[in-house]
């Protein structure tokens, strides 16, 4: 048990087991704080066997479980309560004991602490405080920040991702003087196309985090709050902290959720037991852990029914776990499986050719129509329901030693629960002009809308110039109509140093971005691989979200 003093009343703990609860108890700690989720290894005590211990000391404990690098006000809050609340002397514990104290810096720089004072206290603990301090002075000088609680402004956008935030940069383009503000509570933004490089050993997960304060355009309002509420009919929106927000037009790039819920048992089992995805930050890197360490077994891959956002991810990790396998010259102890609850490999057929090869040169055995459903991880054992051509149903039952799994999407519960949303559950949009099929000053973009376009970055690159155009025409301030073709790029990682370059339109049209003796899109080439590794992250960082639309001016209407 290693407990290092922060000051007389707290210190910060890496992992507790049970027998170290009465040991602190009898050193006179009063109080636990868990900043840790339960499962992430295997054999972690989980927090109701902390909890026991603790009320059997009569010590008292709070939970405030933080998913490693990811922290928002709602966290920092319930730790402050925690601090304020609970008897001390208290102790706060998670894996290494960093996220307990980089929490207990992010609530004293919010009551005034100096920068120089979090680093000193953390220096003397053993703890490197520079990019809490850095976040804490950050949100210090952003004047954008705004809490009060009666605002209007000309344009709301709902969603600081990579759509809302690029929206909001092709607009002030435009318009520099346009009163924007874009509500999202998140403090961190991610470049979530790096996650499948991050599973492969190719990035580091945090080479695609950054602060999100420094990217919200200069003169945009940013509201750290939540949408909770939409009522169109008063071009309003209220938010998570009980406040409201009026609009003249509004912009709805609030992405999309991941529903690990959705297959039984995969919340508890991800991160341990060879359960892992990379469509999270904090697991990307496990994947690799896998990918290294798997000499012999079964790897599955699983892709649940469309939509999802980039849906060629989930066979891009076969794709680069097996090339990984075939050059350390283990692949032929390894069986591999894709589990896809599609029928096909890929949506767009010019592709599937060069990506077939890739299925036969990695063995790889195709399960076509085969829902997950069930992951137990300690029993290594997962669950699909196979649909046969007949239309019948039935379960079919596989064990792994690694199991990559990509989990069933839908549209945020509240969008999902307004009035925004067509049949299915996606913010109903023309798919040409993005505008809304019902509210006239209403346009969407990104993951969350209806348009039959692949959900990926490259589809919210070129969509964001025409919102951004239209909404304007719409003031009387730009000319004609800017019309969105459907494209969206996939860049399949074939292999280390490969990729097919897949760039399609409405209706599985191609539409690629490069002459053909450049760089042929239905075959893997070098090219395209230094395009996704070394030229798109800064792009995305530094023109996309900054409003500068390479490749991506819109197409505007020649008829007007």
């Amino acid at each position: 048990m290693n407990i290092k003093k922060v000051n007389e009343g707290f210190a910060v703990a890496e992992q507790l087991n049970v027998n170290d609860v009465a040991d602190l108890a009898a050193q006179g700690v009063k109080s636990l704080i868990c900043n840790r989720p339960d499962g992430e290894v295997a054999g972690q005590p989980s927090y109701a066997e902390i909890a026991s211990a603790a009320q059997q000391q009569g010590m008292s404990i709070r939970n405030v479980p933080i998913v490693s690098g990811q922290f928002d006000p709602a966290d920092v809050q319930a730790f402050a309560d925690a601090l304020a609340e609970l008897p001390q002397p208290i102790v706060a514990y998670c894996r290494s004991g960093s996220r307990s104290i980089n929490l207990w810096a992010l609530v004293q720089g919010g009551k005034g602490m100096s920068g120089a004072d979090i680093l000193s206290v953390g220096s003397a603990a053993g703890y490197d405080l520079s990019d809490c301090v850095r976040r804490v002075e950050a949100a210090a000088s952003a004047p954008r920040a705004s809490t009060s609680s009666a605002r209007h402004f000309s344009v709301v956008i709902v969603g600081a991702g990579a759509g809302g935030i690029s929206t909001a940069s092709s607009l002030l383009k435009r318009k520099p003087d346009l009163q924007v503000a874009l509500i999202d509570k998140a403090q961190k933004h991610y470049y979530q196309p790096g996650w499948t490089m991050v599973g492969a050993g190719v990035f580091q997960n945090t080479d695609t985090e950054r602060d999100m304060a420094p990217l919200i355009p200069r003169g945009v309002t940013w509201i750290q709050a939540a949408a909770q509420e939409f009522s169109p009919e008063q071009n309003r929106v209220t938010l998570d902290d009980g406040s409201v927000v009026t609009y003249d037009r509004m912009v709805i790039a609030c992405g999309i959720k991941l529903n690990w819920a959705g297959v039984e048992g995969l919340t508890e089992s991800l991160g341990h037991n060879g359960v892992t995805s990379n469509y999270r930050y904090d697991l990307a890197p496990y994947t690799w852990k896998l990918v290294q360490g798997l000499k012999s077994g079964r790897a599955v891959f699983t892709q649940p029914p469309m939509p999802i956002k980039c849906a060629g991810a989930p066979q891009k990790a076969l794709y680069l776990s097996s090339d990984h396998w075939l050059r350390q010259g283990v692949l032929s102890n390894i069986d591999v499986q894709f589990y896809n609850a599609g029928a096909v490999l890929f949506g767009v057929k010019d592709y599937v050719p060069a990506l077939m090869k890739y299925i036969e040169r990695y063995h790889a055995q195709l399960n076509f129509n085969h829902r997950l459903t069930k992951v137990d991880g300690e029993a290594r054992t997962a669950w699909f329901e196979r649909t046969d051509a007949d239309g019948q149903k039935s379960v079919v039952e596989t064990q792994f030693d690694m199991i990559h799994v990509c989990p069933p999407q839908q549209t945020p519960d509240v969008i999902r629960g307004s009035t925004l949303v067509d049949a299915a559950g996606w913010v109903d949009v023309d798919q040409e002009t993005l505008r809304h099929k019902k509210y006239s000053n209403i346009w969407s973009l990104g993951d969350v809308m209806n348009a039959p376009n692949a959900k990926t970055m490259a589809a919210a690159r070129k969509q964001a110039p025409v919102v951004a155009h239209n909404l304007l025409a719409d003031m009387g301030v730009t000319r004609s109509t800017a019309r969105y073709d459907g494209y969206g790029s996939c860049p399949l990682t074939v292999e280390n140093g490969k990729i097919v370059l897949a760039e399609f339109g409405f209706g599985g049209k191609l539409l690629p971005s490069f002459p053909e003796w450049l760089i042929k899109g239905t075959e893997p080439t070098r090219l395209a691989w230094i395009l996704k590794k070394d030229m798109l992250p800064p792009i995305y960082w530094h023109a996309m979200l900054k409003g500068h639309e390479w490749m991506a001016e819109p197409k505007l209407d020649s008829k007007e």
